[in-house]
């Protein structure tokens, strides 16, 4: 069975979807790599390491998806026309908003695997993409606010007198927003976190910040697998004064929070960075699903009133070593689910395999992804 890897197309992509020891670890389970020549460049994994590990080295991209019975990617392909009827594809399409994709991959009878739509379930742990990639976000999103701010992160006591740390504010408590507050804390800072969920405590005092509390009994939205879901108005209402309360004071601001499939919800109005220090730094991590800020501008900086608003696109791809190692890893798992005895085999009845299916045969077969398609044009 062949497993092609060929160069990423978008704009702006660095990373490879999978690294020369994944790739040993494929053919070692009796599987054949076929990797487009310079694909892992510009992650660092030059073209003999994947010799090394025992890939074949493609010069011809037709002949790549040709002869493919697997072609494995991070982003989706912004050319199909090698593609032939009835290929598989493998990678990250964010199919419930990126819909034109959805109908190129039907239209090309591609039977398409999603990562993103993986269940939330014990089996598929090891191939989840939306965490590995979180965590290289959150950790790179609090590198970018300490570039940015005026201030140190730690106590300092220097000759000048003592510095007091910096003070952050992490919104939204998932996998980016832990690692960010992991990340802040290490740099030294005073770190304090908000999220909707109540099971999110816990996890923010286990990692030495502070969890924002009120009386917020009913201000909780933990929807279908832990992921956020929408407020309802007066619940939305009651969120943004608790979280204009702290702002006042902090240096630095990370935000994360996404409803998926949904614009990110508005936490930090135009009217809230008037009353922020002059200098304070936030990055908006849902930037391309519409920013918390109210001001963000994706893969822009903008001041306001003395803030400045950070809007960064495609985090992982800064990062694109280990983004891509994590993305390789998770993609290994998922590949190895999907062949048995060294042939693929695909059984739709199975819930990761049927679960992150979203085109087969021509047609658009994930129901929530089908909806989003139906319900209109890319957002």
């Amino acid at each position: 069975m062949i497993v092609s890897v060929p160069k990423e197309t978008a704009a702006g992509e660095r990373r490879v979807a999978l690294t020369p020891d994944a790739v040993k670890r494929l053919v070692g389970k009796g599987l054949t790599v076929r990797i487009e020549q310079g694909a892992g460049v510009a992650a660092d994994f030059p073209d003999d390491q994947y010799r090394g590990a025992g890939a074949e080295i493609a010069t011809d991209a037709a002949s790549l998806w040709n002869q493919a019975d697997i072609v494995v990617m991070v982003q989706p392909p912004t050319d199909l026309s090698h593609v032939k009827d009835g290929g598989v594809v493998v990678g990250m399409f964010a199919p419930l908003t990126n819909r034109d994709v959805v109908r190129r991959l039907a239209e090309h009878k591609v039977t398409a695997f999603s990562l993103e739509l993986l269940p939330r379930i014990t089996r598929a742990q090891p191939m989840d993409v939306l965490s590995s990639m979180s965590t290289v976000a959150g950790y790179k999103a609090v590198l970018l606010a300490a570039v940015r701010t005026g201030k140190f992160f730690p106590m300092l006591v220097t000759a000048a007198g003592t510095i007091p740390p910096a003070r952050v504010l992490i919104l939204g408590a998932g996998v980016a927003g832990l690692q960010a507050i992991a990340t802040a804390r290490r740099l030294g800072a005073v770190v304090e976190a908000f999220d909707v969920r109540p099971a999110a405590k816990e996890q923010v005092e286990s990692l030495g910040a502070r969890f924002i509390s009120a009386d917020t009994s009913d201000l909780t939205a933990e929807g279908e697998g832990g992921y956020a879901k929408a407020l309802s108005e007066e619940q939305h209402k009651r969120e943004l004064a608790l979280i204009a309360e702290h702002l006042k004071d902090v240096d630095v601001v990370v935000t994360t929070a996404l409803i998926p499939g949904r614009k990110a919800p508005v936490l930090i109005t135009g009217e809230m960075l008037r009353e922020m220090k002059p200098g304070a730094v936030i990055v908006d991590l849902a930037a391309e699903a519409g920013g918390n800020c109210e001001r963000t501008k994706a893969g822009d900086e903008v001041v306001q009133d003395g803030v400045w608003v950070l809007g960064p696109v495609n985090l992982p791809s800064s990062m694109a070593h280990h983004a891509s190692q994590m993305y390789a890893k998770n993609l290994q798992s998922f590949l190895l689910h999907l062949v048995k005895d060294g042939a693929l085999a695909l059984d739709f009845n199975d819930e990761i395999t049927g679960g992150t299916c979203a085109t087969r045969d021509g047609q658009i077969v994930h129901e929530a992804v089908r909806r989003a398609v139906e319900g209109g044009s890319n957002q």
